[in-house]
């Protein structure tokens, strides 16, 4: 039986929804550090329309990241589909790695929001502050299989209260968590 077509926010307000956001939840992927803690994005609108993409993660301690770009995957539609270019690996970036981003569902503050991409095998939880009431979550898991998702492979991100910051943290200059996600550790 064929999946519906996931249904998309309409009209997201790109600036309102520029900052840092923390993961609350994901599906486990392979460009994660399996440890990682405190895992977060920052989003910073570029002059050009496009957004800067900040994504870290901790790891035994040490801050891992990778930056990109995100950009409308149709400049003419409301729909919130965007896309994301990576360029890996992080400590050597010359390989284009572009993935789906759709915004599934926003609460009308841009407080908490659910992310996933047309395949499903990607889905992630995000909140303005490290830790979310637990009936929103339920909220956003239930619209989450709603839209077709195995929500048993979620698993909540621990989040530190308060969160670290990016310059205090002990940086993985090797990029060894990104290696180590390859292999699945």
């Amino acid at each position: 039986m064929a999946k519906k077509e996931m249904e998309v926010v309409k009209g997201l307000d790109i600036e309102k929804y520029m900052g840092r956001w923390y993961e609350i939840a994901s599906f486990p992927s392979r460009f994660q550090p399996k440890n990682g803690v405190n895992t977060r994005a920052t989003y910073t609108l570029n002059p050009d329309g496009t957004v800067h993409v900040l994504n870290e993660t901790w790891s035994d301690g040490k801050r891992g990241f990778i930056e990109g770009t995100a950009y409308k995957s149709d400049p003419n539609s409301d729909e919130a589909k965007l896309k994301v270019k990576f360029y890996v690996p992080p400590f050597l970036p010359i390989i284009p790695v572009t993935g789906n981003y759709w915004v599934l569902y926003i609460d009308e503050d841009y407080r908490y929001v659910l992310i996933g991409e047309p395949s499903r095998t990607s889905l992630w939880i995000l909140c303005r502050q490290p830790q979310l009431d637990e009936e929103i979550h339920y909220m956003l898991v239930q619209k989450a299989k709603d839209e077709g998702y195995d929500v048993e492979k979620l698993h909540k991100t621990p989040q530190s209260d308060p969160p670290p910051k990016s310059e205090d943290a002990p940086a993985d200059t090797k990029g060894f968590w990104w290696i180590k996600s390859i292999f699945g550790k």
